[in-house]
């Protein structure tokens, strides 16, 4: 008799212990000593994932190396120590975005990144944006809990000695790194803006096929592209790669500058069992050739970047502020998850782009209401230079922010 009731004792403990993890599945991370920041959470562990807000060089005591080098390095220090709160070490990191104020700075940076990743480095993108909040760089990253199924992905023609592999498969996802409109042959940049979008959406798809997967597999995709790139030109062959109205969500980014001189790359995440991958899109949005504005992968929202664009007839941004911008910009992104059955509580990590950041802390105001307990991981920058605040023909107000997003859907029980 004993047995028998020791065992159900067990059985209980053992299902309520199971229980627990997912309950309290989403949960911020700070490494000890970190000063407190009511806008971002240093890290969101959303259970599989770790998601790393934008880390500069600021040091514990608050000051900065004064030169790039040691910049970077601190910056990546920070990465590690938000990491190891959680419990884990670099290796787990399989997706990382370079932010930097001086492309010059690029072989530097590669240099130091190869000697923290020195074995099977993360994905990467990396990119020239016109100012970062107090330095001349910011890392963010992904991390992944449980190694199993993580490889790097080379496809055949693609050079091995890369400090960053083309992709990293984990145990459901593919990370993309950045693929740049660049001929591989020659390391030229063709004059034809057609050619390098093609270009770079070839090696994306190389990268995809390399996985075992399809184009169709892709939830979100980044396009970095800087004004040398007609947003047609690039939208005209963007679509063709994917189906009509089931594309991934997308966030285009004008940029100052990108790697090797080219204008554009592509750089994104790609979901392995096509059955996890599912279109979301508001019935006041019609199907989109170019993006979706939100698509899971498994229990992970990808959302486009949204600004204060006011859907329908006569759409457009009216808003002549960033205040007033980003209220509708936090709307329109609500309507998003809402059709997903989540809300901002769903919320792990968001990507913000302002027009100017002077605007950073009236910005913050407005998006600083939508969230809590657990404030998401954040990175914002300001990609290119300030653009003229007035009214086109049609009384449209230039976007002075963005905002993208992912969020992780709460267990059921």
């Amino acid at each position: 008799m004993q047995p028998s009731i020791f065992a159900r004792y067990l059985s209980v403990f053992i299902l309520l212990s199971s229980l627990l993890p997912a309950q309290d599945q989403v949960h911020a991370v700070a490494p000890p000593h970190s000063s407190a920041n009511r806008f971002l959470s240093p890290c969101v562990d959303a259970g599989d994932y770790l998601y790393v807000s934008g880390q500069g060089p600021l040091r514990a005591d608050g000051t900065a190396p004064a030169e790039f080098g040691a910049q970077f390095r601190q910056a990546l220090d920070n990465v590690k120590a938000v990491i190891d709160s959680a419990g884990l070490n670099l290796e787990n990191v399989v997706y990382v975005h370079v932010y930097l104020t001086d492309m010059h700075s690029y072989p530097e940076m590669n240099r130091i990144f190869g000697e923290y990743f020195p074995k099977n480095p993360p994905a990467r993108a990396v990119l020239g944006v016109y100012a970062l909040p107090s330095s001349q760089v910011a890392v963010n990253a992904i991390a992944v809990r449980n190694l199993e199924g993580k490889k790097a992905v080379f496809p055949a023609s693609f050079a091995k000695d890369e400090t960053a592999s083309p992709g990293m498969l984990t145990h459901d996802r593919l990370f993309i790194s950045s693929m740049a409109g660049i001929d591989p042959a020659t390391g030229k940049v063709p004059d034809d803006p057609a050619a390098q979008v093609d270009l770079a959406l070839d090696r994306m798809t190389a990268v995809v096929k390399a996985a075992g997967l399809e184009m169709a597999n892709v939830v979100f995709v980044n396009p970095y592209l800087t004004s040398d790139i007609p947003t047609r030109i690039m939208n005209e062959h963007y679509a063709k790669r994917f189906e009509f109205g089931n594309t991934p969500g997308r966030a285009t980014i004008q940029v100052s500058s990108l790697p090797g001189g080219a204008h554009i790359e592509y750089t994104g995440v790609a979901v392995r069992d096509l059955q996890q991958r599912r279109a979301v899109r508001p019935k006041n949005m019609p199907p989109s050739p170019t993006a979706s504005p939100c698509v899971f992968a498994g229990d992970t929202l990808y959302c486009s970047a949204k600004s204060g664009f006011i859907p329908g007839p006569h759409g457009g941004v009216y808003a002549t502020s960033t205040t007033h911008q980003a209220r509708q910009t936090m709307r329109n992104l609500l309507d998003n998850l809402e059709e997903a059955g989540m809300d901002y509580s769903q919320v792990v990590s968001t990507t913000v782009y302002l027009d100017n950041l002077a605007d950073a802390s009236v910005f913050n105001e407005v998006y600083g209401q939508y969230f809590g307990p657990v404030i998401p991981a954040s990175t914002m920058v300001q990609q290119i230079a300030p653009t003229e605040r007035k009214a086109d023909g049609n009384d449209h107000y230039p976007d002075l922010e963005q905002v993208s997003l992912i969020a992780v859907r709460k267990p059921s029980h």
